[in-house]
Order: structure tokens, then sequence, then C-alpha cells
């Protein structure tokens, strides 16, 4: 069968550095750290006091406060920043079949604030008659993609992709599937996440994944540095209208880029350790290369997975090299991580959002922080350190790597008719 062609046509976004996807692109490209002490809780017992966190947001604002409570944050998330897109998209609900549209969103924990809450309660004292009636449903992950199906009467393919870290981009490539397949013209499509909260902070404190850096936040989060010493924990959401083109062009929509490959694979190796010579992922950026009928070459960035921690972005250069040959020299690489921190199961959608937007601007945004170089880093390769440049993006690709081994790539490219 002909595959059809698949585009995006909306973005929304809701981060550490901005509450919308302008103010973020903005903070990105000029190189601002999202990182700070945690306000949300006194994090005073914990080993890490600071995370990336939302700023002056009010959930009231776009949502009202009887719908609000009967949601997690990751939810409240979700709807912003959907909503967002949707109006960026000028998709008009009352104008499409609804049995063809559908919400495909990933988020690797979901209502961790809703279950470490109830939790309290529970063994506060409170017993079971204090269980709140919400309390599964904001909790579970499929919820985001309910309530959002729910609010556009969208009747087509719904649900959520769990694959830890890689949960968003996940989605973004289910999305691209089933749209490139012929079973859906519209797919809203991101992930969320709210895990800055005791139970994240201490979670993966006990992991020893998190930066402890707290005499100095913004400057945590350094991938590829030599003193990289774990990631920063984000929170936040990312949604993307991915189109069918033929539909998006009957209705004049404005195509931001068009997705072209995808790939997905699995390290096998360690729960929450990669392949130490990158086999995953190297594999993972050959089978997206191979499924958008390019060559290694053909790429011009790479927004990398690059959490700053130091086996992961070992792994990750070695990938790159070996994939990319002598290419790899050519390619400006950069981890936006530096930048937003890391926002788990939603890291993919905002990160997809990055090369969108670099791709409408040829501009690269920077991995901030680095100080010093690693020895074990092959630092001849350009990894767009501490200001962001100027080069034609012609195609993207976007690493998210998660716990469990998962590895996706997606490979974006300019819209060219």
């Amino acid at each position: 069968m002909e595959l059809k062609r698949v585009v995006i046509t909306g973005l929304g976004a809701l981060t550490p550095l901005g509450n919308n996807t302008n103010d973020y692109w903005n903070s990105l490209i000029n190189g601002v750290s999202g990182a700070a002490p945690i306000q949300s809780f006194d994090p005073t017992e914990f080993k890490t006091k600071f995370a990336c966190e939302i700023k002056n947001f009010d959930v009231l604002d776009h949502i009202n406060r009887k719908d609000a409570r009967k949601l997690d944050q990751f939810t409240q998330y979700a709807m912003v920043s959907s909503t967002e897109a949707m109006a960026d998209s000028g998709l008009d609900p009352e104008k499409l079949n609804l049995d063809r549209c559908g919400v495909i969103w990933g988020s690797g924990i979901g209502g961790l604030k809703s279950f470490q809450d109830q939790c309290e309660v529970y063994f506060l004292g409170g017993g079971a008659s204090k269980f709140n009636p919400f309390f599964i449903p904001k909790m579970i992950i499929d919820i985001a993609p309910g309530h959002i199906s729910m609010k556009y009467g969208f009747r087509g393919p719904n649900y959520s992709t769990v694959s830890a870290c890689a949960s968003a981009t996940n989605a973004l490539i289910d999305s691209f599937n089933v749209i490139r397949l012929g079973k859906a013209d519209v797919i809203i499509s991101g992930g969320s996440e709210a895990a800055v909260n005791q139970c994240g902070i201490g979670g993966f404190n006990a992991l020893r994944a998190l930066s402890t850096r707290n005499d100095s936040p913004e400057t945590a989060s350094r991938p590829f540095d030599k003193d990289r010493e774990g990631f920063v924990l984000g929170e936040g959401s990312g949604a993307l209208i991915i189109e069918e083109l033929e539909h998006a062009k009957a209705r004049g929509a404005k195509i931001y880029a068009e997705v072209v490959g995808g790939g997905l694979t699995a390290d096998a190796h360690h729960i929450t350790a990669p392949h130490p010579e990158g086999l995953g992922a190297k594999n993972v950026m050959l089978f997206a290369l191979e499924d958008a009928n390019l060559k290694p070459e053909d790429v011009d960035y790479i927004n990398v997975h690059g959490t700053s921690t130091p086996l992961g972005d070992i792994a990750e250069t070695k990938a790159i090299k070996e994939v990319f040959g002598d290419h790899a020299y050519n390619l400006n690489i950069s981890s936006t991580k530096s930048m937003t921190g890391h926002l788990l199961g939603a890291a993919g959608a905002i990160e997809a959002i990055a090369c969108v937007k670099s791709i409408e601007n040829d501009i690269v945004p920077p991995t901030i922080n680095h100080f010093t170089d690693d020895p074990e880093i092959d630092n001849k390769l350009n990894f767009t350190f501490n200001k962001a440049q100027e080069r034609t993006v012609n195609v993207a690709l976007s690493n998210t790597f998660g716990f469990g081994g998962h590895n996706t790539s997606v490979i974006l490219s300019k819209y060219k008719g």
C-alpha cells in the first residue's frame, strides 16, 4: 500500500523555560536555565534540593476549579499544552470527521502526586473511608488522552504509551504510523509529566540519578562535561498536532515540518544503565534512518537524549560516531536538557518541538553549562556548547532513551511540498 505523508501543524508547550511555545523557544536559543531551588515543597531533608519546575503557572487560568480538582497535575499540563497546539493548528472540531481524529499521549509515571497524596491521607489516619473517588482516574496514565479526546470529541485512536523517558517519542512515532497507514487524519500527540514532588525527588535520589549540586542549580545539568554527575528533574508538557498531508493542505494549514521516520529498540541490558557501547542507541538511529529512507549525511542536527549522567552521555556519543562516521563531525548536536532538565516521559515531546523550531528558524539551541572537556568524549564533535548556532536545518533527529532499555528516535524534515 502507498503510505501517507505526515506533517506537524500545531505546537503547544508548558515547560520550565516558558508556559507557551514561543517563550520556551526563545529561552532555549538564549541559553536560559530552568533550574532553581524547589518551591512546591520543602526539600530540606533531600539530597537534591532543586529542580526545573514550571514557573508563574496557575492552572485556574486554564481550567475551572471544579474540573481541575479531578485532574492530577500531569493531566492538567496535558490539557494546557494540547489546547495551545489545537489553537495553533487552526483545527475546528466541527469541521472534522471525529471518527478519524485521535489522541496518543506519553507519560512515564503519570499521577504520582495523586498517589502520594492519597497514601498520605490513608496512612496518617484517614482510613479506608477517606479514599477520593477520583483517586484512580487521576492517577492512571491513559486518563490524559482520555480527557483530551473528551474535550474535542475525538473518537479515533486513543491510548497512552509508557516507556519511561522514551514515552512521548513513542507516542509521536505511533501517531506517525497510524496516520501514514491511513487509519486517522489527525492525532494530538505528545507527553506530560509532573514528578517534582517528594516521591519523585526521593526516588531518583535513591537511584543516585540526580545531580546534587545544590550550591549552583542553574549549572547542575551539564551534558558531556567532565564534571557532570546526574540529571536535573523537570516537569511539564509538550503537544504536537500530527496530520495527514493532504488533509492539512485541503484546509490551508500552516505546516511546520514533516515526520519522515522513526525507530524503536531495546538495549536488553540493564534496568537503568545504558548499554556501554550504545548498541541500542546505535540501532534505533539506524532503524529511523532506514524508515525515513535517508542517509546519515542527510541529517543536520541531533537533539540528543543527553541527560548529564556519567554513563549515558558516553554511550550516546559512541553510538552517534558509529552511525554517522565522518559526517558526525559535520552535525550539530545539542542537549536541551541542559536548560529544561529532564521531563522524563514528556522529554521527547518538548525536544521534538525544539527540533521543529530549529527546522523552522535554522537555529540550533545550545548545550549550556560546558566548562571542562571530558577525555572520554570526542570533543571534536560539535555539541553546540554554550551558545546557539545558526545553520540550515533540513533534517533533525531526536533521541530519547528510557529506564528498562527503551530507545526511540524520530526524524523530522523541512516540508518541501
